[in-house]
């Protein structure tokens, strides 16, 4: 019998700690996951993805932009649409998320407890309850998920109402007229874009020269021609200097004298690890400058052998998606049960409008690297499919090496990008070359076919490879005809 109450404690119940808790679960060991309950699912479920991406997809609904081609810039599927609308099907998905988590967690053994939880030794932590009520627990091994919150500077006058950061954003009372989202960032460039289909008028601000750095400059190229031709003010280049709440509207005054003014502000520059409250000083974990862990990359162990960390709190790429990956293998890890390696290429998916999703390198990181490649580049307009669909924009961008043919990236950006992007995963995964999209048959009309444009749009100008060549011996010498007699006289 352990001398322990637990194999493992889970401290977040976000998609680290759900998958994590769930593969200890599988492996029929005693697992308990501690979080408020008002946070079962964590941020990606109440304040993060699950919530930004049904948000968008509520916009995109109602205000029928996905027609407007067709049917014109005036097209709407809803005339007045209002706050009410938007959060409507908002909290119908959160209630489903959550109600889903809880029967994982039940039909795995999964034991919960509600409150939080703070270190109080090696393998000792104590829960405090919201009725201030503690109990204390010991396992063998740990696993910190707690993910982020919002950064919250304070020279930002937060008020809950007509300033406010990325988690109060989705309570607004009603839609603005006009919103100004400080922090061009994933979290500030989904909001902005979202807002300006809802013919809000937007602005963005980026103290930085650029933004979305680890994102392809072609596709940021043709993002940014997207977005400000459906009505985004994007003002890169230059910082902050003052926030002003004037009640009825916020008045923002930026370095190089230019003044915004909209009646709301979003506070979207960066996000802080949630570990402030975890007493790590009693276990002997430091954190970095935005309250991170620092963990090995391929078991997820944190300077402490038996402390794990997962998730948003260890810092890039912070996905949802990788961090469901991250929680399996800790808990594999943790609990001594041998698992299959993450995959060395994952996607990025950006929920903007249009959205974004790569995979692998971009180009200037070929370029950086010094490796000789080709580009393939297909525009969503050249396929059968985007006709149907009405898209006037959208591009799909392939790298491949010319030494060895293979794929080194994809980049997509336009409707459907990151359900697309998974073909350039599996064939980068598998180390697959241009030869795959030439030939094969894709389905007509699809707007996958664009990966056929793209491939032979850079195999038509790649060398032919020596097995594709015809070579003289393999030809027939067509049979030599025996000259004709000439006639007897």
């Amino acid at each position: 019998m352990s001398k322990y109450d637990y194999d493992l404690i889970i401290i977040g119940s976000g998609p680290s700690g759900r998958a994590a808790a769930i593969q200890a679960g599988k492996l029929k060991r005693k697992v308990l996951v501690v979080d408020r309950r008002d946070r079962l699912g964590g941020v990606s479920v109440h304040t993060g993805t699950i919530p930004s991406k049904t948000l968008r997809e509520t916009v995109l609904n109602l205000s029928g932009w996905r027609e407007r081609s067709f049917y014109g810039r005036s097209y709407r599927v809803k005339d007045q649409i209002r706050a009410e609308d938007l959060k409507a099907r908002l909290h119908m998905t959160l209630d489903y998320e959550v109600d889903v988590l809880e029967h994982q967690f039940n039909r795995n053994h999964v034991e919960t407890m509600d409150g939080v939880a703070r270190f109080v030794g090696p393998h000792e932590i104590e829960v405090t309850a919201d009725a201030g009520d503690t109990t204390r627990l010991t396992a063998a091994k740990f696993l910190i998920a707690t993910g982020t919150k919002t950064y919250r500077p304070d020279y930002v006058p937060f008020n809950g109402k007509t300033i406010v950061d990325g988690d109060e954003f989705l309570e607004m009372a009603e839609i603005p007229r006009s919103l100004c989202v400080i922090g061009a960032g994933v979290i500030g460039v989904e909001y902005a874009t979202m807002f300006s289909a809802l013919d809000v008028r937007v602005t963005l601000i980026e103290p930085r020269e650029t933004f979305l750095d680890f994102i392809d400059k072609t596709l940021i190229q043709e993002f940014t021609h997207q977005i400000r031709e459906n009505g985004v003010d994007l003002r890169l280049g230059s910082a902050v200097e003052k926030i002003e709440d004037a009640g009825k509207h916020v008045e923002i005054t930026m370095a190089n004298g230019r003044h915004v003014r909209a009646e709301m502000l979003l506070f979207a520059a960066g996000r802080m690890g949630n570990t402030s409250s975890l007493n790590l000083e009693a276990v002997g974990i430091e954190t970095d400058h935005r309250n991170r862990i620092s963990v090995d990359r391929k078991t997820y162990q944190t300077s402490v052998p038996h402390i794990y960390a997962t998730g948003d709190v260890i810092g890039h790429p912070s996905l949802a998606s990788t961090s469901m990956q991250q929680g399996r293998v800790a808990a594999c890890h943790a609990l001594e049960t041998p698992t299959l390696p993450e995959s060395p290429w994952f996607p990025y998916g950006i929920y903007s409008v249009p959205e974004i999703s790569t995979c692998g390198m971009s180009e200037e990181e070929l370029q950086e690297r010094g490796i000789p490649y080709e580009v393939g580049v297909a525009r969503f307009r050249e396929t059968s499919r985007g006709h149907i669909m009405g898209l006037e924009h959208g591009m799909l961008k392939m790298l491949f090496s010319l030494k060895t043919r293979r794929v080194l990236g994809v980049q997509i950006v336009g409707e459907g990008a990151t359900e697309l992007i998974h073909i350039a995963q599996a064939v980068l995964n598998l180390k697959g070359t241009v030869d795959y999209f030439v030939q094969n048959t894709f389905n007509y009309p699809t707007l996958a076919e664009a990966y056929k444009i793209a491939g032979l749009d850079a195999f038509n100008r790649m060398p032919i490879p020596d097995e594709f060549k015809v070579r003289k011996s393999d030809t027939p010498e067509p049979a030599k005809l025996a000259p004709k007699k000439a006639k007897q006289a």
